[in-house]
């Protein structure tokens, strides 16, 4: 098990391009193609996980499933915060085909119980790498509900900066590169609180 730094950067569309830019002048240089994402996030029916979020609970879980462009490879993820730092644990699921299957999945955890898929997201990623930093830039993010009958779908007018370095890492040393206040960003949960919002509007 190895722990990670996460720091995320909130930015406006204009704030991407241009930081972006700033950085690309800096040596950051591309690692991977642009790809689009698939996010199913998993709750109880008291959406524990999301409120353990929200109150920034150590330790707390998020569930997924995740899948790639059109690639039906499905892999699930439990991205686990604790005291000491960030890990996520990646399984495969070969028996899953099909976005259909997926979307009857459910999973039992020890201490939230039993889970339903509860929300979709989708957005692009763009990956980079800057010296010993890893960066990722995601936009175009977008959420749904996944039992609305109503396709409830709302469009994030933000983006997400992300950086990833090992656990180890300073904060100076990412200060060197990128000099801009942090912001939590879990897209879990704006995706949950937009949509509650939209629904009692």
């Amino acid at each position: 098990m190895s722990f990670r730094k996460e720091i995320k950067f909130k930015l406006s569309l204009s704030e991407h391009f241009e930081i972006r830019k700033e950085l690309l002048l800096k040596g950051m240089k591309s690692f991977f193609p642009l790809r689009n994402i698939n996010s199913l996030y998993f709750d109880n029916k008291d959406y524990k996980l999301f409120e353990d979020s929200e109150e920034g609970i150590v330790p707390r879980k998020k569930i997924r499933v995740r899948w790639y462009d059109d690639n039906a490879k499905f892999k699930k993820e439990t991205k686990i915060s604790s005291i000491e730092g960030r890990f996520k644990y990646t399984e495969d699921l070969p028996s899953i085909k099909n976005i259909n299957q997926v979307h009857k999945l459910n999973f039992f955890d020890n201490y939230y119980g039993l889970l339903n898929p509860v929300l979709s997201v989708n957005y692009e990623r763009e990956y980079f790498k800057l010296d010993k930093l890893r960066i990722t830039f995601d936009k175009n993010i977008k959420y749904n509900f996944f039992k609305s009958k109503s396709k409830i779908f709302k469009s994030d007018q933000e983006t997400v900066m992300e950086i990833k370095t090992p656990i180890d890492y300073s904060d100076d040393y990412i200060r060197r590169f990128i000099n801009i206040p942090s912001s939590r960003f879990s897209k879990y949960s704006r995706g949950v609180l937009y949509l509650k919002s939209i629904s009692k509007s």
